[in-house]
């Protein structure tokens, strides 16, 4: 009974490395506020408007707060398991998509979201956020990021 425990213990301790290199170091942007500006060069040589692609100006400054604090979730590491489609943010596979997040947290863990990212219910995400707990500000930005994901699907 002890030997394949161990050899699960050992596995899951190996693949979590293998994991954490591939995505974190290896796969990992260097500079979390460069996909912002790649994004802004390309809309500019490409000479792309907010008229003609449609948008109103409030549309664009939600699009700017969406590259802005995306980088919330690259930085504290989220989209290395999660997706959030409702932002068109491709991530992970391992865990959940969270363009519905907003809304279904309280159901699934009794409790708000903003209450949640402090003390997860989940042994999951209760070993992940308690490595690296976000600070209030962290929080606020990921709520407002989830909502806004909610309300686009």
């Amino acid at each position: 009974m002890k030997k394949p425990f161990i050899h699960f213990i050992i596995s899951a301790i190996i693949g979590l490395g293998i994991g954490y290199l591939v995505f974190d170091v290896l796969g990992g942007e260097d500079d979390p506020g460069k996909e912002a500006a790649v994004q802004d060069n390309e809309a500019s040589s490409t000479g792309e408007t907010s008229q003609k692609t449609g948008e109103t100006s409030s549309d664009s400054n939600t699009a700017t707060t969406v590259i802005a604090e995306e980088n919330i979730l690259q930085a504290k590491g989220c989209l290395g398991c999660h997706s959030v489609e409702g932002l068109n943010l491709q991530g992970g596979a391992t865990g959940p998509d969270l363009s519905q997040a907003f809304n279904n947290v309280e159901s699934k863990h009794s409790k708000p979201l903003n209450e949640f990212l402090k003390e997860p219910t989940s042994a999951v995400m209760s070993g992940v956020i308690g490595g690296n707990p976000l600070t209030e500000e962290e929080i606020t930005q990921v709520a407002n990021l989830l909502k806004q994901a909610s309300e686009s699907k």
